[in-house]
């Protein structure tokens, strides 16, 4: 996946995303289960919105992206609005040297981009590494129905003044997986025309059960699942599912 000139344009393509509920969910989460410090690892963190936020909050924040043209438009953001953070080009399945966290988390079903079975098993265990005893893992990833009936075989449109995008999902190769084919036509500011770039993005998700298993393989206790923003546990109807979780200190000790 190529960010490069998606990153320009991603903020505005956000607009109407509502960071302020991934921030109240991870304040939310910190308070019901005590977590004292307030150290945060904020992993795919794309242009920096949720990191910024963050760190007006009182939070020490280091986010870590895979995209330099990501990272450098979240430094100006931070700059710009005075924000101490720390941003590192990393990609989380090789995640590596940056310390321990009280909290670590992978919002905005940044998860999904994972390939593979393995590729996520090797994220939750970078993860593990980089967690305090007593911290918290936080994600949220996309349901199976969320892919297959929600994305698969649909198209999307976006038709502003200065950009518009013509977005068609399809199914993709592996169970529970997507690709989104995006064609981006953004103005110029200067000679006013306009210029086509396109993407293509690939998503996966895998069943409950799975994912949990995976958890437990990294070493972690699951303390919530949840659904949409919500306190209640999935059911058919859900989109995003969300995980709270732990290290497994008997296991850490016997590892």
């Amino acid at each position: 996946m190529n960010y490069g000139k998606f990153a320009y344009v991603y903020d505005r393509l956000m607009e109407d995303v509502s960071y302020e509920k991934w921030l109240a969910f991870l304040i939310g989460q910190k308070k019901k289960y005590l977590v004292e410090g307030s150290r945060v690892l904020d992993l795919a963190c794309g242009t920096g919105e949720l990191s910024v936020m963050l760190a007006g909050e009182g939070f020490s924040v280091v986010g870590v992206d895979l995209s330099e043209d990501m990272l450098m438009a979240a430094r100006e953001k931070a700059d710009r609005e005075k924000a101490d953070v720390s941003f590192f080009l990393q990609d989380m399945r090789e995640l590596e040297g940056l310390g321990k966290f009280d909290l670590a988390a992978v919002f905005c079903d940044s998860l999904n981009y994972l390939g593979s079975e393995d590729e996520v098993r090797e994220t939750f265990s970078r993860i593990h590494r980089h967690l305090d005893s007593n911290g918290l893992f936080l994600f949220d990833v996309h349901s199976v129905r969320q892919i297959e009936e929600e994305f698969a075989n649909k198209t999307f449109t976006l038709n502003d003044e200065d950009i518009s995008y013509i977005w068609n999902s399809f199914p993709g190769e592996s169970p529970f997986s997507v690709e989104h084919e995006l064609s981006f036509f953004v103005q110029d500011e200067i000679t006013g025309l306009y210029e086509r770039f396109d993407e293509l993005h690939q998503q996966r998700t895998y069943p409950l059960p799975e994912y949990e298993q995976m958890l437990i393989e990294a070493g972690f206790t699951i303390l919530e699942v949840t659904a949409d923003f919500t306190d209640n546990p999935p059911d058919a109807d859900s989109s995003r599912i969300f995980f709270t979780c732990k290290i497994n200190k008997e296991k850490r000790k016997v590892s």
